[in-house]
């Protein structure tokens, strides 16, 4: 891969970080706060259904950050856009769509099998 390539993989990868450090720090807890004795049953079942999204939100976009920054490390070392397991090049197609991907399409679906 040319460093023309590595480079715009690069601003993806640092666009897509910067998406989701804004996304987090607009949200100003990682759960709504308690409503105490307010509302009805209906109200705290729905309450405590958003604060579980809200902690697996956080959680995904957490995965999501440390997969950028893996793929950035992979971009200084030179081993970005190489499958790490068969150690085959990652099609352009599929790093233009996941750009964090570390691994070619054919691996990736033998380990989800």
């Amino acid at each position: 891969m040319d460093t023309r390539e590595l480079s715009r993989y690069k601003e993806l990868l640092l666009a897509k970080r910067r998406e989701l450090t804004a996304a987090r720090a607009r949200v100003e807890s990682p759960a709504p706060p308690s409503s105490g004795d307010e509302g009805d049953v209906v109200d705290h079942a729905a309450a405590a259904v958003d604060a579980d999204l809200q902690v697996r939100l956080r959680a995904t976009d957490s995965k999501l950050l440390r997969a950028i920054d893996e793929a950035l490390g992979r971009i200084e070392r030179n081993t970005f856009g190489v499958c790490q397991t068969c150690m085959k090049p990652i099609s352009a197609a599929r790093l233009d769509a996941v750009p964090w991907s570390r691994l070619c399409r054919e691996c990736k679906e033998q380990r989800q099998a």
